[in-house]
């Protein structure tokens, strides 16, 4: 193993494709850092890029991305901050090209790689829209090793982007397995952004300035795996051991959290109080990764389409009946749903609390039974059906929804790749 380096000081400025714009330059300007990543990714981004992809084979990478570092390039260059992300998507290269010229455009001439190989289509996922392996952090590690001052990726794991970086920072081997599962224990803090520092947090009521926008959390990654979760000074939010217990229990299953580099063992995870906003977590271990490597495909389900009717005062139960029994009749799609909301009180003080809503849902493989044919039937009810007719909006065309589901591959069959900036392409064994 190498010598020791200081702890790793590694911020996220993104936990989905839409989170808050300006949260890169406030990491930036908030304090220190070694590595600022980002997390844009999850199953349904990857069905929004598809569908980017399939109007301009030119797109399928998040764009705010790209506007976030054309605001804050030069600011990362002029810190020394590297920036790590998985905004590539299904086009990293693009992505990389993107970025280029951007900083092009202000004389700049940054080190920026990108990482592929996730794209797994072609091993015959039938009616595929997308097909992406979830790749693991050492693509990532070796674009840092050789310079790079930007990284894109496709699809890793949400963890990936703190594991690769600590893996380049500590020089950690892919055996190193203690190290590693305390690494992904720390990016699953980490990967969704504000939720590790107050957001969709059950004792909301107990934080501090809870008019101020939530501060991004950072974590500073020891050589051991050990880190300490916390934030930069002044900004909002509340780092504390029950923020940080219940991001670690997102999306968990099982005390095995299986991942492409190592498998944490989450029964491990010891966490202590490091002082004010400093979470601490110590003694993760880990163990050998699983064979085979997760695969999210995409595919295209069909269309769909839904109205929303508002029913108001006496005999609502009634008034839905009857509206369903108008509208059924002239609706051709192959799936039909209905629900109705709660009922209002009797003796309500305003109109609002004396409505509710009746929903009708649609969905067929063919756009025309769920467009004019559905909005067409539902609007002409305006004047001929129940008192009170009203709806919250006139029904739009139908939209395409998608069907996401997981499959495995064989690691042997994914070509990892890592696209250094001096355009050499290295491949991970």
């Amino acid at each position: 193993m190498p010598e020791p380096r200081r702890p790793l000081r590694i911020g996220n400025c993104s936990g989905f494709y839409g989170d808050r714009f300006s949260a890169m330059r406030e990491m930036l300007d908030g304090g220190p850092l070694d590595v600022l990543t980002g997390d844009y990714l999850a199953e349904l981004t990857m069905l929004i890029l598809g569908r980017d992809q399939l109007k301009d084979p030119s797109l399928g990478y998040a764009r705010t991305f790209a506007r976030q570092l054309e605001d804050c390039l030069g600011l990362a260059l002029e810190r020394g901050v590297r920036i790590v992300t998985n905004a590539g998507g299904l086009n990293p290269a693009g992505l990389a090209a993107r970025l280029r010229d951007i900083a092009s455009g202000q004389g700049l001439s940054p080190s920026i790689a990108y990482v592929d190989g996730d794209d797994v289509r072609g091993l015959g996922f039938a009616g595929a829209l997308t097909a992406n392996a979830y790749l693991g952090g050492f693509g990532i590690a070796a674009a840092l090793a050789r310079g790079a001052d930007v990284v894109v990726t496709g699809r890793v794991t949400d963890a990936s982007l703190v594991v690769g970086t600590a893996a380049w920072w500590h020089g950690w081997s892919p055996t190193a397995y203690d190290e590693l599962a305390g690494a992904v224990v720390a990016g699953h803090v980490l990967e969704c952004g504000c939720q590790a520092t107050g957001g969709n947090f059950s004792g909301f009521a107990s934080m501090p300035n809870p008019a101020r926008p939530l501060g991004f959390p950072l974590a500073e990654v020891a050589f051991d795996g050990s880190s300490v979760i916390t934030k930069h000074p002044g900004s909002g939010g509340l780092v504390s051991i029950d923020t940080v217990t219940a991001q670690l229990m997102y999306e968990v299953q099982t005390t095995r959290y299986l991942g492409p580099d190592v498998t944490a063992l989450l029964d491990t995870i010891e966490l202590g109080n490091g002082g004010s906003d400093r979470v601490v977590i110590s003694g993760v271990r880990g163990s050998a990764p699983p064979e085979r490597l997760k695969v999210c495909v995409n595919e295209l389900g069909g269309y769909r389409n839904a109205v929303e009717l508002v029913l108001t005062g006496l005999d609502v139960e009634e008034k839905a009946a009857w509206a369903r029994r108008q509208l059924e009749p002239r609706l051709t799609a192959s799936s039909v749903t209905w629900s109705l909301g709660p009922l209002p009180p009797p003796d309500a003080d305003t109109e609002e609390g004396a409505s509710t809503l009746l929903r009708c849902v649609v969905q067929d493989e063919k756009p025309d039974r769920v467009g004019r044919a559905f909005s067409d039937a539902a609007v002409e009810l305006a004047l001929a059906s129940y008192p009170g007719f009203t709806m919250t909006a006139p029904p739009g065309s139908g939209t395409p929804y998608g069907i996401c589901r997981a499959e495995y591959v064989d690691r042997s069959a994914v070509t990892h790749t890592v696209h250094h900036a001096d355009g050499t392409a290295e491949v991970l064994r």
